[in-house]
């Protein structure tokens, strides 16, 4: 049983500096992938770490796994963006107004007279 508590710390290691590794190479982009591996990795460090003693490694463990559940949580709440359309008369009026659209990213919006 040792030794399956040894390979779940390595295993955890491994997965955490591979996600790291991946990330800062440009390979994996920071999104769910990432605080996935993140979660699981520091789950495997908590567990890992609390049957050795190494109660420092369990706390950083600890807020590392709920650093990464909060952040999967928030990417869950996190609605796609939408496209806005928006038509533009073919002769608008020159008033000097810009259109706002709310919601949509700031953008000049010109018209052809």
């Amino acid at each position: 049983m040792e030794l399956l508590w040894e390979v779940t710390g390595w295993a955890g290691a491994a997965a955490m500096l591979g996600a790291y590794l991946a990330v800062s190479m440009g390979w994996l982009q920071p999104g769910r992938k990432f605080q996935t591996v993140n979660l699981f990795g520091s789950c495997a460090f908590i567990i890992n770490g609390t049957l050795h003693g190494a109660w420092p490694s369990v706390a950083t463990n600890v807020a590392w796994f709920v650093i990464s559940a909060v952040a999967l949580y928030r990417m869950r709440e996190k609605k796609p963006a939408t496209a806005v359309v928006v038509e533009v008369p073919s002769r608008a009026p020159e008033t000097g107004a810009q259109l706002i659209i709310p919601g949509a990213p700031a953008a000049s919006v010109t018209a052809a007279a």
